[in-house]
């Protein structure tokens, strides 16, 4: 392990009194992890320091390889069982075969009916019976979330929903994981900055977007899969 900076000392104590507060007030509550970076921060701290907080994955049928890698190895360390929910057999087959495979990149119509089929409906009985959920989302990813608070009342699902990394910068994210020997997703070393299901991510250049590998053919104030979009009234 190696030191911190006192900045970022004081984030990751802010964050744990946030999961802190969520155990006290909104028990049961769960975190949403992709086993992207800012997940395995936020599994590692809740992990050692808010066991009581659940775990749940989305499981799209398109994940790359190295997913379930750092999937496995997350199990091996820290031994929590994570909720694993898989999309509808009586909604991805017949979707899948009238559409096609890889009908996401036909229209963004698809493209978001895909993403309800496999991780929005998925979510929705993931959060039954929840009092809150928890995200790994942050500011700085993507202009669909600069406005992003810690806390939120969630209206679509009918409970409170937390992003308590939300100030965190990538390096913050990252100086975490190197210092706490956090397991993480090796597409990560390939330039994968945002990791998804596996035909819709791609590796980003120097300068991009941190989002930009995600979706990468729509404009980026579409770029979200649902999961983080309040429904339009």
């Amino acid at each position: 392990m190696t030191e911190i900076s006192q900045a970022l000392a004081e984030k990751v104590e802010a964050v744990k009194q946030v999961l802190a507060d969520i155990v006290t007030d909104f028990n049961p509550a769960t975190l949403a992890s992709s086993y992207g970076a800012e997940d395995m921060v936020l599994m590692d701290l809740i992990c050692n320091f808010a066991p009581e907080v659940e775990i749940f994955s989305l499981d799209t049928g398109r994940l790359p390889k190295e997913t379930y890698d750092v999937m496995q190895l997350a199990k091996l360390k820290y031994g929590k069982d994570v909720l694993v929910y898989f999309p509808e057999a009586n909604d991805i087959e017949p979707f899948v075969t009238q559409q096609g495979p890889n009908a996401f990149y036909d229209s963004i119509q698809l493209r978001k009916q895909c993403c309800g089929i496999r991780k929005v409906a998925p979510l929705k009985r993931a959060l039954i019976g929840k009092k809150a959920w928890i995200t790994g989302m942050r500011r700085s990813q993507a202009v669909t979330r600069s406005e992003l608070p810690v806390s939120e009342w969630d209206e679509d699902h009918g409970l409170q929903k937390f992003s308590p990394l939300t100030d965190w910068s990538n390096g913050d994210v990252w100086s975490y994981i190197k210092a706490f020997d956090v397991p993480y997703n090796k597409l990560h070393d390939e330039g994968y900055a945002s990791i998804g299901c596996e035909p819709c991510t791609r590796a980003i250049t120097i300068g991009e977007d941190i989002r930009a590998g995600r979706w990468w053919w729509e404009d980026p104030e579409n770029k979200e899969c649902g999961l983080h979009i309040k429904a339009e009234k």
